[in-house]
């Protein structure tokens, strides 16, 4: 029953973020978080494999549509800073599991950053129509952009999230559905180069295999039915849904903060 439990959890997230762009680990990892099935390392490991297997799906997908709206040319130098920025990120993950007294105490920062994180999210999505957005070129200003929202994505364990795509909604002025699959495509270059580094570094938590199974197949079938839905909604629903989730997301994290 369990592993069927987290396979419904992949399944819904990877159908909301692949949606919402936020890659389904922002959803992912605060629930496994809060029904405390797995570890918070092990946690975090399995919402970026399921991530993992959900972008890279849709990217493709996207990549192969008639209709591209992944403009490869102006966001790859902000998916190679995310890449570097997951390697980062991980690295700090561990650094400060090291340093607190209890390895699950980590789940406490984390906690603390994601709901901040998406409450900024949720404040600049209301508001977003009074702010005058940017259109970065510099693709040394790109990357560093990239590395800071690798870092953060990376050590919170969710891929990207709302960061990503809040990110190229004022940076890059893209209107929300084009920033949907623009994230997928950065996330699943941060989400990538941090497995690379997992497996050189020899940090990847115990899991179990069936759990990870599971998770991919629900992410994947997921991220399907969220492209085909995305397909057929507007961005105000988008945008609607997007609150929705910032909103569910700040007040697990409250949950979760108060539990570790």
């Amino acid at each position: 029953m369990e592993v069927v439990f987290l396979l419904a959890i992949a399944f819904f997230a990877s159908v909301i973020g692949s949606i919402c762009g936020v890659g389904g680990g922002v959803f992912m990892k605060p629930v496994l978080d809060m029904f405390s099935l797995v570890s918070v390392s092990t946690a975090s490991f399995l919402s970026a494999m399921t991530v993992l297997a959900m972008t890279s799906y849709t990217t493709a997908k996207n990549l192969m549509s008639k209709n591209k709206v992944i403009a490869v040319h102006e966001v790859a130098p902000l998916a190679l800073g995310a890449a570097m920025g997951g390697v980062a990120g991980k690295y700090l993950f561990e650094q400060i599991k090291e340093l607190l007294p209890y390895a699950d105490k980590i789940g406490a920062v984390q906690a603390v950053f994601l709901g901040v994180v998406a409450l900024g999210a949720l404040v600049y999505t209301f508001s977003k129509s009074r702010i005058k957005t940017r259109h970065v070129q510099s693709q040394a200003a790109s990357v560093l952009i990239g590395l800071c929202l690798g870092i953060m994505s990376s050590f919170l364990g969710i891929g990207g999230g709302p960061i990503d795509l809040i990110v190229l909604l004022y940076f890059f002025s893209m209107d929300t559905k084009k920033a949907v699959q623009n994230s997928l495509f950065v996330i699943l270059f941060s989400q990538a180069f941090s497995l690379v580094y997992m497996l050189l570094s020899g940090t990847v938590p115990e899991f179990e295999p069936l759990a990870l199974i599971f998770m991919i197949i629900g992410g994947i079938v997921g991220g399907m039915c969220g492209r085909g839905i995305s397909a057929k909604i507007s961005n105000s629903t988008t945008d609607k849904l997007f609150i929705g989730l910032l909103a569910l997301i700040v007040l697990i994290s409250v949950y979760n903060f108060c539990k570790y």
